[in-house]
C-alpha cells in the first residue's frame, strides 16, 4: 500500500477551503445580526440578505432605507466585523489554514 501525496493534498485542500467558506458565511451572517441590533431593525431581514447579496451591496441598501443614519452604517459595519469575528474565533477557533507538518 503506498501513500499518494497528491491526493492528501487535494483532500486537505478541499477540507481547508470548505472550513474557510464556513467560517467566511457565519462571520458575515453574524456581522449583519450584530448591526441589526444597532440600527434597531429585524435581525432576519438583514441575515437573509446575506445569501442575496455581498457586503457592500447590503450596506449601500441600508443607507437607501435609512438615510437619516447613512454616517452610522460605516462605523457601526466596521465595529460589526471586529466583534463577529472575535465572537466565532472564540466559538470556532482560529480559521488560519493548518500547515502539514
Amino acid at each position: 500500500m503506498t501513500f499518494d501525496l497528491g491526493k492528501a493534498m487535494a483532500k486537505k485542500g478541499e477540507f481547508e477551503s470548505a472550513r474557510l467558506a464556513d467560517f467566511e458565511f457565519r462571520q458575515r451572517a453574524r456581522t449583519f445580526r450584530l448591526m441589526a441590533g444597532e440600527l434597531g431593525v429585524e435581525p432576519a431581514d438583514l441575515v437573509a440578505m446575506v445569501a442575496q447579496m455581498d457586503d457592500e451591496a447590503i450596506l449601500q441598501e441600508l443607507r437607501i432605507r435609512f438615510p437619516a443614519q447613512a454616517d452610522r452604517i460605516e462605523a457601526a459595519y466596521g465595529r460589526c466585523v471586529a466583534e463577529a469575528r472575535a465572537q466565532l474565533i472564540r466559538e470556532r477557533g482560529d480559521p488560519t489554514p493548518h500547515r502539514l507538518a
